[in-house]
């Protein structure tokens, strides 16, 4: 992956799932920063026109396809669980389109400094050179269960087995430039965000 075309200074955003990267983000993005989603685009690139969404059908067929030709992310993810090549196959198709809009996303920015918010920053493996600090959302894995079994009525085998296929808590934390505790209220994480926010522009204002 090519240096993304910013010059501005640079967070990377990840944490596993169920931590609250979306919280966390919608809080800088309230102070002023810009954000890039990669999870955001890979929504859009599977929407129902989506640009991803004829090579995924080529590749799996309708049945992974949603009535209205959106990609049916419940059927995909019991298949990329269960089969490697399969998931390598929708990652090879999937990638270099969210490279892009990354990239452009990035180029387009307004704010003081670019937060991405990158869920696989640290499996990637080439996300960490892409950004001047990282930011890890943490919390205890239990909480992690109960909020993706509230939010999204998995049962609590499936998130465990997402989390088990994810970077540990512990290979998250050891790459962590800053790092926002999410495991209790929502005023002392927003007062963290406020306290990095105020760090990050003043890197910013010296890149």
């Amino acid at each position: 992956m090519h240096r993304l075309p910013t010059q501005k200074f640079s967070v990377g955003l990840t944490g596993g799932i169920g931590s609250g990267k979306s919280f966390v983000a919608e809080l800088f993005a309230q102070h002023g920063a810009s954000i890039v989603d990669t999870d955001v685009i890979a929504h859009q690139l599977t929407a129902a026109d989506g640009r991803a969404m004829p090579a995924i059908r080529a590749a799996f067929g309708a049945d992974y396809l949603n009535v209205d030709g959106s990609l049916n992310r419940a059927a995909m993810r019991e298949r990329i669980f269960a089969d490697e090549g399969a998931r390598r196959q929708l990652e090879g198709i999937l990638h270099p389109l969210i490279t892009a809009e990354t990239g452009a996303a990035a180029k387009a920015a307004g704010g003081d400094y670019v937060i991405f918010v990158v869920p696989l920053l640290v499996e990637s493996g080439h996300w960490i050179d892409q950004v001047d600090r990282v930011l890890v959302v943490d919390c205890p894995e239990t909480l992690q269960v109960e909020r993706v079994m509230l939010r999204s009525q998995l049962p609590a085998a499936q998130v465990e087995a997402i989390m088990a296929s994810q970077a540990s808590r512990q290979q998250r934390l050891a790459v962590a430039d800053d790092v926002v505790v999410n495991d209790g209220a929502r005023t002392a994480v927003a007062a963290v965000v406020t306290r990095l926010h105020a760090q990050y522009l003043a890197l910013a204002r010296k890149k």
